[in-house]
C-alpha cells in the first residue's frame, strides 16, 4: 500500500472485514458465536425473522409511480438475500383497521404486527406498550414495526427483543413513510437492522451486503437516497 499512513490502513483493513464477516452475518476474529452471545445478552432470542415491507409499504408512498418490471426486478433482489418473508403489495382497505390486538388474536390470527407507523415512539413507551399487551397476548404472537421519524427506531426494537419479540418489519433503503401522518418518514431500514442484529451476534439469514445491493438499485430508479446508515457508511467508504 506504498506510504499510506498507518490510520488509513487500519480503516481499510476495517471496512475489508465489514465486507468479509459482519455484512454476511458470519462471526468475526474475537467474537462470540451468535448461541454464546445471545446467552449472555439475556433476553433476546437467538433467531430474529425479519419481514421486508419494502416493496409493498415502502414503495407505496413514493411520489412516482414504480413500474412493473423495476418492482419485479427489485423483488427478485431481494429474494436473493436470505429474506424468508417479503410483502409484496396489499390489498386492504383503509377502512378496515384493526382496532384491538386481542380481538384480532381471539379470531385465530397467528401473528399481530405491532405498528408505530408515525415513528414517534421511544424505548420506555414501547416497554410500556408491549407490557401491556403481552398481559393479553404472548410475545411469540406478536411483530413490531417501527418508523424512524425520530430516530428512535433501533432502540424500539432492541427493547422489543429484550423482551422476547422475535419478528421485526423492515424495507430496504428506509423506504415509505405514513400517507396518514404529514412529515412522518420512512420504515427502519434493513440494511441498519441486520447489522444491528448481526453485531448483537444474532441469527437472521440475511446477507446485508445483498440487501444492500438490492437498496442501490430501487433508490437509483425512484431517483432517491438511501435512508439506511449502514448503506450511506459503506457504499461511500
Amino acid at each position: 500500500m506504498g506510504n499510506v499512513p498507518s490510520a488509513v490502513k487500519h480503516c481499510l483493513s476495517y471496512q475489508q472485514l465489514l465486507r468479509e464477516h459482519l455484512w454476511i452475518g458470519d462471526s468475526v476474529a474475537g467474537a462470540l458465536d451468535p448461541a454464546q452471545e445471545s446467552s449472555q445478552l439475556s433476553g433476546l432470542p437467538g433467531y430474529v425473522k425479519i419481514v421486508e415491507v419494502g416493496p409493498r409499504d415502502g414503495l407505496q408512498n413514493e411520489k412516482v409511480i414504480v413500474p412493473t418490471d423495476i418492482k419485479i426486478e427489485f423483488i427478485n433482489q431481494l429474494s436473493k438475500t436470505g429474506l424468508s418473508v417479503i410483502e409484496v403489495t396489499s390489498f386492504v382497505s383503509s377502512r378496515w383497521v384493526p382496532q384491538v390486538s386481542k380481538r384480532l388474536y381471539s379470531l385465530g390470527c397467528y401473528e399481530i404486527s405491532l405498528g408505530d407507523t408515525i415513528g414517534v415512539g421511544t424505548p420506555g413507551s414501547m416497554k410500556k406498550m408491549l407490557e401491556s399487551v403481552m398481559k393479553e397476548i404472548p410475545p411469540g404472537a406478536l411483530a413490531v414495526h417501527c418508523h424512524d421519524t425520530y430516530g428512535q427506531a433501533l432502540a424500539n426494537i432492541l427493547t422489543a427483543l429484550q423482551m422476547g419479540i422475535s419478528v421485526v418489519d423492515s424495507a430496504v433503503s428506509g423506504l415509505g413513510g405514513c400517507p396518514y401522518a404529514k412529515g412522518a418518514s420512512g420504515n427502519v431500514a434493513t440494511e441498519d437492522l441486520v447489522y444491528m442484529l448481526n453485531g448483537l451476534g444474532l441469527n437472521t439469514g440475511v446477507n446485508l451486503y445483498k440487501v444492500m445491493e438490492a437498496g442501490d438499485f430501487i433508490c437509483k430508479a425512484v431517483n432517491k437516497t438511501t435512508n439506511s446508515k449502514v448503506a450511506q457508511a459503506l457504499f461511500n467508504a
